[in-house]
């Protein structure tokens, strides 16, 4: 599957591959198994386009314009809605997505913060970081408590870590991939049932398998299988075991994979 620029996030709902690119406004739609092109969604007015996850609850879309809001938008593209909206005194700047069945977490850099919104759109909490901590992206997990991949500004050079933090925005627990190159700009994670992480460790080129601990379980995806390409998004779909992969060069490819 391929985009003719960037592509800002990837994500799977039933039997459809939804895709987002830099500068558009464009819903990109593929079918899951045959990769046909299927009838793209226009979002009228989006302007910074940065990610996108699907809700199977919902059967929604929800995506964010990276200076002021997440909209959510129907599977048909028939229904729009400003799902958040930030006010003029606000300074929080929806970065990237995650959705459990009845919530969604969204990340800010400038404002190093995680919000929960519910089903409604309505804000839930907001999570304070620690200063040192430029967050990427975050998933909830089963427990409640929160695993986010982020820069760690107080480490010389700058460098990536992945983080289990609580509500209260306290670290549990971190990893650096310190049996492995240190990692190197991991911008997407993703979780399963039983809180297994995958993680795209960009610019090692290659997708990590951490457990619930955040203890290295090993490579799942090794660069010559990225063809020595960046992995950049992920969605992990559980019923197929397979994983969906953006690229910085403008891709998407689907991986089976084995947890076990």
């Amino acid at each position: 599957m391929l985009c003719l620029v960037a592509v800002m996030g990837v994500t799977q709902l039933h039997d459809v591959v939804y895709i987002l690119c830099a500068g558009s406004a464009t819903i990109l739609k593929f079918n899951a198994t045959t990769h046909q092109r299927l009838t793209d969604i226009n979002v009228k007015g989006l302007r910074y386009p940065h990610d996108i996850v699907a809700c199977e609850r919902m059967s929604q879309l929800y995506v964010t314009d990276s200076l002021q809001c997440v909209r959510r938008v129907s599977v048909d593209g028939a229904d729009m809605k400003f799902w958040w909206s930030k006010s003029s005194s606000d300074t929080f700047r929806p970065w990237s997505l995650s959705v459990t069945s009845t919530r969604l977490l969204v990340t800010s850099e400038y404002e190093k913060q995680l919000m929960q919104l519910d089903s409604d759109g309505d804000e839930l909490r907001r999570v304070q970081l620690p200063d040192y901590m430029i967050p990427r992206h975050a998933v909830e997990t089963a427990s409640g408590l929160f695993v986010i991949s982020h820069e760690n500004t107080q480490l010389k050079p700058k460098q990536s870590q992945i983080s289990e933090v609580n509500t209260a925005g306290e670290v549990l627990r971190q990893f650096s991939g310190s049996r492995l190159p240190s990692l190197s700009y991991t911008e997407h994670v993703a979780v399963d049932s039983d809180g297994n992480i995958f993680l795209a460790d960009s610019r090692n080129h290659h997708i990590l398998l951490l457990d619930a601990q955040l203890t290295l379980r090993g490579v799942i995806i090794d660069k010559h299988q990225l063809n020595n390409k960046q992995p950049l998004r992920l969605c992990y779909r559980e019923q197929t075991e397979q994983l969906l992969v953006a690229f910085v060069e403008k891709s998407v490819v689907v991986f089976d994979v084995l947890r076990r």
